[in-house]
């Protein structure tokens, strides 16, 4: 097809259905939208059974729902749209959890990713937000879904696997973006009790969902997980996350600080500043994984381990949800080993590099 001619049609615009109880919340998100040129709000529903009514007629390239509603929640409205007619889903919710759901549940059946819906808060927070909230769904708009994949791999029961043989002090370092909970999820659940390594995780979520990422990884995961204390050391068989709005850092003990430094990359935590920190501190002890995400946050994080002698692996492009950073890395020689997202899971869980 000749590029010229590609370059005089009209970009088509991103359809979007926003699915919540609240008709303020329907009101903000419309609004946030409007002043995103390339993106048009198609429809609005109360409830999951009227956005299922509507999605035949709409079909809306992208659809945002919140959690909790009436008649039909964003669980199982998550989970017919996955099943009827597949494509990208944002979870936009309050916070990630409230005691009668977990946001992230969502992302179990088929959600790709999680945003904080708006509260009242100042001008500059606003077109924050607004931004944010249309840079996912451009990004989610462009990942082609099929019907929802088979469930991952059920934790292992206690003391039902071995544990992998130590080897000379590892620590495992894992960073992620769009796509990387069901990742993760994939990742820890084949951890066995005993696990004799730290792992540390750098994912890149909306503000105010690292607890509830947390907890959700921590129903599934044979090992603690939990957000990492300052002044604390990695402990073997624990799984640590960052806060929210900090950079995760080792100092020349090895114990766990946190940076006030400025975003990087635009990110915060930032996968580079942690794969970094580890590099200096652990050299050739330290295995960096980077799965799926946008961007490039990890490429020179990666390389730093790279020249430290510690072992890098990248996500490869079929198991990967966006095949940005992992991409980055490789074309980078960043990236020791390109592995599908199984096989990443069975080595990191068998501690063979």
């Amino acid at each position: 097809m000749n590029s010229i001619a590609d370059a005089r049609e009209p970009r088509k615009k991103i359809s979007v259905l926003l699915v919540d109880d609240s008709a303020l919340a329907l009101a903000a998100l419309s609004r946030m939208l409007a002043a995103a040129e390339d993106i048009v709000v198609a429809g609005t529903a109360r409830n999951g059974l009227e956005a299922l009514r509507l999605i035949p007629s709409l079909d809306p390239m992208v659809v945002c729902t919140d959690l909790h509603m009436p008649v039909m929640d964003g669980r199982q409205l998550t989970r017919n749209i996955m099943s009827q007619f597949p494509r990208p889903i944002l979870v936009i919710s309050v916070s990630a959890s409230n005691g009668t759901g977990n946001a992230f549940q969502l992302l179990q059946e088929g959600a790709l990713d999680v945003f904080r819906k708006p509260r009242s808060g100042g001008e500059a927070d606003y077109f924050h937000g607004a931004r944010e909230l249309a840079a996912k769904i451009r990004i989610l708009a462009g990942v082609h879904v099929f019907r929802k994949p088979p469930a991952p791999s059920a934790p292992p029961a206690p003391g039902g696997r071995s544990a992998a043989p130590a080897r000379a002090n590892r620590i495992v370092a894992i960073g992620a973006s769009t796509g990387g909970p069901q990742a993760l999820y994939a990742i820890l659940s084949r951890l066995p009790a005993g696990y004799p390594y730290p792992l540390v995780c750098v994912q890149h979520i909306s503000a105010g969902f690292m607890a509830g990422l947390v907890d959700w990884l921590g129903s599934i995961c044979a090992l603690p997980v939990r957000i990492a204390g300052d002044g604390e050391n990695p402990a073997p068989g624990t799984v640590y996350f960052p806060r929210d709005g900090a950079h995760l850092t080792v100092d020349a003990g090895g114990v766990f600080r946190y940076s006030a430094e400025a975003p990087r990359g635009g990110h915060l935590p930032s996968i580079t500043v942690t794969f970094d920190s580890l590099a200096a501190r652990f050299g050739e002890r330290i295995v960096a994984v980077l799965l799926t995400g946008m961007g490039g946050d990890g490429v020179e994080g990666m390389l730093s381990v790279a020249r430290a002698g510690g072992v890098t692996i990248a996500q490869d492009e079929e198991s990967s949800l966006i095949f940005g950073m992992p991409k980055r890395a490789i074309e980078a020689k960043a990236a020791q080993m390109i592995l599908s997202l199984d096989e990443i899971a069975t080595r990191v869980a068998a501690g063979v590099f």
